[in-house]
């Protein structure tokens, strides 16, 4: 399974350890990834998603997972999130009678 988050495209980085004789070594810095529900008003249902905890900070700074899917654009998001927007944007239209 890819470490990469699920809403905000977050993956590995590389870069060195560096020793005190500044001998340079490759590793690479994983992301802090949680599995965590989270609630859809629009759905009302909750979403298991694998999310860093950065991720998690920036949807509840927005205000709940719905906003966060309008506001973001398609290309961060994961296959299985941006069926969930989709999801969402058909559930929050009104239908015309």
């Amino acid at each position: 399974m890819a470490r990469v988050c699920e809403l905000t495209g977050k993956g590995r980085q590389v870069g060195h350890n560096v020793s005190h004789a500044n001998n340079k070594t490759k590793r690479t810095f994983l992301p802090n990834l949680q599995n965590v529900t989270l609630l859809s008003d629009t759905l009302g249902e909750g979403v298991k998603l694998r999310v860093s905890t950065s991720g998690l900070r920036s949807v509840e700074h927005v205000g709940g997972l719905d906003n966060w899917l309008a506001k973001t654009s398609d290309d961060k998001l994961s296959l299985k999130v941006q069926r969930l927007k989709r999801k969402i944007a058909k559930a929050s239209v009104p239908v015309a009678a």
